[in-house]
């Protein structure tokens, strides 16, 4: 290879191995720009990971599958990074004319990558060693910027990792709000009653802020939306359904309820949604009316009413609802299709316990509370 072409080369790899990571790491806003080398890793592998996700039946397993996908992302990305560095330094050691001192062998390409590997991760082995002024300053380079390197990626761990914790709090806490999976009509039944509906304005403040920190969060740092919640009936994109859906309902009209909190609660998570749209390149899919067919709003109506809620109805009503799904629908089923994150209905049929209502040990305290009932009859 020619000294020139090995050092133009190694020179491209390292710009664009710190250039990619300074924009991931440290630059806190989205870059648009579609050429990066974290973008296509993120893209070539999700792709893969998702496609063997879809032969896999629904459950549990296939679930457990695409947790993995966010932390061992973030670890391939950061060795993917590491190496680069080392393969550009080593064609820049290369183009130095592989000024090294060796114990045993020839110098050429592959012990310049040696050197390059044992300088950046400071393991000094002593065997491989620059000889030449050209040479001893690109190890000193090399060293300087392996050491800063996994400072970095040392310090970018528990960021991401607080990120996430923050986010999957109000997720939790919307469990016994909500129900499991949450439902809008859940959320507004369970906020019916006395002093309920002054709960429901404070927990829309909260949500207000949570989703402005979603889109702070998620656009610095994009690999949080491939972390998956605890509970496969729960993620971040569903509760963020779940109070666009609750907050469209207050908005259309829910006598005695925060209508204005409700729509600047809409208005922030209607951005954080549209935001993280374009992040991931999810054009909106066409509004499906099948989420909420006019039966199922039928039937909402009836549930809220049984609750002492009434829900205005007449077409302007309806038609109103119609505008507002469609500001926010369309891109969160194309989310919902793009991290095959599943979506809350806004109204279940079904009766489910709630997750806090639920343990891995059901059926064994279920015989202990027939046994305990039995000895007691005995007795």
């Amino acid at each position: 290879m020619n000294l020139l072409v090995a050092g133009f080369v190694g020179l491209v790899i390292i710009v664009v191995v710190l250039w990619d990571a300074f924009e991931t790491i440290v630059l806190p806003r989205r870059v648009t720009r579609k050429f990066r080398l974290a973008r296509l890793f993120y893209v070539y592998t999700w792709t893969q990971w998702a496609n063997a996700a879809r032969r896999m039946h629904l459950g549990k397993r296939r679930e457990s599958f695409l947790s993995f996908y966010g932390p061992l992302s973030l670890l391939f990305l950061l060795a993917l990074w590491a190496s680069g560095l080392v393969i550009g330094f080593g064609f820049l050691q290369y183009a130095a004319g592989s000024a090294v001192v060796i114990s045993h062998g020839t110098p050429g390409l592959g012990t310049d990558f040696y050197l390059s590997g044992t300088t950046f991760f400071t393991l000094g082995l002593g065997d491989v060693v620059p000889r030449t002024p050209a040479a001893k300053f690109l190890a000193v380079i090399e060293a300087g910027m392996g050491f800063a390197f996994l400072a970095v990626m040392i310090g970018y761990l528990p960021v991401i990792y607080e990120a996430f914790s923050r986010r999957e709090v109000n997720i939790s806490l919307l469990d016994a709000r909500a129900g499991s999976p949450p439902t809008a009509a859940e959320l507004l039944r369970r906020h019916s009653g006395e002093r309920g509906l002054d709960a429901l304005a404070q927990l829309f403040h909260e949500w207000e802020r949570w989703s402005a920190e979603l889109l702070e969060s998620h656009l610095s740092y994009p690999v949080l939306a491939y972390f998956r919640s605890q509970h496969n009936n729960q993620s971040w994109l569903s509760a963020l359904t779940t109070i666009l859906d609750a907050c469209s309902f207050v908005i259309v009209g829910v006598d005695g309820a925060c209508q204005r909190q409700a729509q600047l609660t809409f208005s922030m998570a209607r951005h954080a949604v549209v935001d993280l749209a374009q992040v991931f390149s999810t054009p909106p899919e066409k509004l499906s009316l099948e989420r909420l067919t006019p039966a199922q709003l039928a039937q909402t109506r009836k549930y809220l009413a049984e609750a002492g809620l009434r829900f205005h109805e007449g077409a302007a009503a309806d038609k109103h609802l119609r505008e507002l799904r469609f500001m926010y629908e369309p891109y969160v089923m194309a989310m919902a299709h793009r991290l095959m994150l599943p979506i809350s209905p806004w109204i279940t049929d079904e009766k489910r316990k709630d997750n806090w209502e639920t343990s891995a040990w059901d059926k064994l305290l279920r015989e202990q509370r027939q046994m305990t009932k039995a000895d007691e009859e005995h007795f």
